[in-house]
């Protein structure tokens, strides 16, 4: 197996002493896993960092081996991970996608999303500027897993009207993508939740 694309890092998670599991979202073919090797050392440490856009290359002998995979980096996310809230968005994001999407099955919309939302995160002037993004890339992923039709969220939804859908999809999303209680994917979205609720009650403070 020979796979070359570029990928959105979703997931990184230490493996031996030197290594990397890591898990990255394509356009072509899905989400793939790969193992890293000098995971830890100073060079790769910048790169394997969610949210990432890298150019990867996977390679493997055979169909069940886990394949060996390089990563070069095209865009960091690490000069958002020190803003509370947009780290708390490009964490939860990252983990949603990589815990509730099976390997090896392509979601070019999701994908496109992905990439859309991140960009969002680290670009828009304030978290009331994207945060109608995720509660969108949430629907958008409930639907393309088969789990309903909720419409995208309006332009013009007042700000209470959006926290009210994100309490709401967040007892979907528990329910059907991340039920699992072994593997606690909600605990990065109940922290972006709770820092997006803060803007309300610092704007009343403030007014």
């Amino acid at each position: 197996m020979l796979i070359r694309a570029p990928a959105i890092l979703c997931a990184s998670r230490a493996h031996g002493e030197n290594g990397a599991v890591v898990r990255l979202m394509t356009a072509e073919y899905g989400l793939i896993a790969g193992y890293v090797a000098g995971a830890h050392g100073r060079t790769l440490r910048p790169v394997l960092i969610p949210g990432n856009l890298v150019e990867a290359q996977l390679t493997a002998r055979t169909p069940g081996q886990l394949p060996s995979a390089r990563l070069e980096l095209m865009t960091s996310r690490g000069p958002w991970l020190t803003e509370p809230l947009a780290s708390a968005g490009i964490g939860w994001i990252t983990t949603l996608t990589a815990r509730s999407l099976p390997e090896g099955q392509p979601f070019p919309a999701i994908h496109g999303a992905m990439e859309a939302v991140l960009d969002a995160i680290c670009h828009a002037p304030s978290a009331r500027g994207w945060a109608r993004a995720v509660a969108a890339y949430e629907m958008l992923l409930l639907q393309e897993i088969g789990y309903g039709h909720t419409p995208i969220p309006p332009a013009d939804e007042p700000w209470p009207g959006l926290l009210a859908r994100l309490d709401r999809q967040g007892l979907a999303l528990a329910k059907h993508l991340l039920a699992d209680p072994r593997r606690d994917g909600m605990a990065a979205r109940a922290m972006l939740i709770e820092r997006l609720k803060r803007i309300s009650g610092e704007t009343q403070s403030s007014g």
